[in-house]
């Protein structure tokens, strides 16, 4: 699932530079975890250069000290012991433990040996799988590549569930797209046309006829679904029934995501950069609905994907390639921390306070950089808890990856 994070929820223009998915959130002053852990374990370790997607397993010190740290492009990882982790213990571990067993159908290369281990203990009990986790693996503090103290952020995305009709009416007119058939997006072929051109070029538009899935009726609910890449719709047929399925993110036009919350805020059109001010703000200036919508010129094309009984029970598939889960799966820059990685999550602020473990299973256009997460909040409709969480979060945050022995 690759989606791309709005940045909203900012006071200003100038706090509007950071995104999420759900919404352009600017970013907020962070505020700066204590240092005193990460520099006494540089100071106490050296540093190993090992393959971004795959480091070498770590060994076990035979005299118990910790293992050297571990550099990866886009960050450090310093050893730490079990107790420099707030809250470990704690967690309900059973949450995740199917999340992580998911992930074992698609395993890194390092995490695969573990696999036949793990799945047994999905019945275990909280102090066994924590036991097991402690034999096998080193916790790692995540910090900026030089070593530094991050300033680490977590943001929110969800799944929306729209209504939508199979046939354009007087109510749905606006289009979810496959991809234009015979054309290659993506990789290094060159930008397609831009949102603008799609909606108004003749060429644009006939290399689209037939490539719509389905019709909605809010361009707003189709901006946020593009963001999100990925969501459910109640799609109403030919014949009057309804039935759900999921588009899935199929590929972009290749243009560069620019967020319309920003657009908004450097205007000065919005005070808060959320999605309710951006719904009111369209409400009260129709005419100038697509000079909003067309600041952002990147299009995002989707393809169906039939929901069965067990699937609807999950997430869409990350970029991992394994179902997400709800409140334990978070898109990463993979160039911090490799799919498939076991994280302990440790977030302070108004709308969540936790400590956790998650499993980096997806990623997205905004998320990059050394402590950087998107919390996977769940799938629902416009208001809902999951949608609510994901247009709230954005907050401090602190990671440690869990790495095998």
């Amino acid at each position: 699932m690759v989606h791309h994070t709005m940045k909203i929820s900012s006071t200003s223009a100038a706090s509007a530079s950071s995104s999420n998915r759900v919404m352009d959130r600017g970013r907020s002053a962070l505020v700066r975890w204590t240092t005193a852990l990460i520099v006494g374990s540089l100071a106490a370790c050296t540093t190993v250069e090992v393959p971004p997607s795959a480091p070498a397993p770590g060994a076990r010190p035979a005299d118990g000290s910790l293992p050297p740290a571990i550099q990866q492009p886009a960050s450090r990882w310093v050893p730490v012991r079990w107790s420099d982790l707030p809250g470990w213990g704690l967690d309900s571990l059973h949450e995740v433990w199917g999340a992580w067993v998911r992930g074992c159908e698609k395993p890194s290369p390092v995490q695969a040996p573990l696999c036949a281990e793990l799945r047994p203990l999905i019945m275990a009990g909280t102090a066994e799988q924590q036991a097991w986790i402690e034999s096998r693996f080193q916790p790692y503090r995540v910090v900026e590549p030089d070593g530094s103290a991050p300033q680490g952020l977590l943001t929110g995305y969800y799944e929306p569930v729209l209504e939508a009709s199979r046939t354009t009416t007087f109510s749905h007119r606006v289009p979810v797209y496959a991809p234009p058939a015979g054309v290659r997006l993506g990789g290094n072929e060159p930008p397609w046309y831009t949102r603008q051109e799609i909606d108004t070029l003749p060429a644009a538009q006939a290399a689209l006829r037939g490539r719509v899935i389905a019709w909605l009726s809010d361009p707003i609910d189709a901006l946020v679904l593009q963001i999100q890449g990925s969501g459910r719709l109640n799609i109403k047929e030919p014949d009057g029934t309804v039935k759900q399925v999921r588009v899935a993110f199929a590929a972009h036009n290749g243009h560069p995501y620019q967020s319309v919350g920003k657009w908004l805020l450097d205007r000065r059109e919005i005070r808060e950069g959320n999605w309710e001010g951006i719904r009111a703000w369209a409400a009260q200036n129709p005419g100038r609905l697509n000079e909003m919508l067309w600041s952002n010129p990147r299009t995002v094309f989707f393809r169906e994907v039939r929901l069965t009984e067990l699937n609807a029970r999950f997430g869409p598939a990350g970029a991992q390639g394994v179902p997400l889960t709800p409140g334990r799966s978070i898109a990463v820059d993979p160039q911090s921390i490799p799919y498939g990685t076991p994280v302990w999550l440790a977030s302070k602020g108004v709308v969540f306070n936790q400590q956790r473990l998650v499993m980096a299973q997806d990623t997205g256009g905004a998320i990059t950089g050394a402590v950087r997460a998107d919390l996977f909040t769940g799938w629902g409709n416009w208001g809902d808890a999951p949608y609510q969480l994901a247009s709230r979060l954005k907050q401090p945050l602190q990671m440690w990856v869990l790495w095998p022995r």
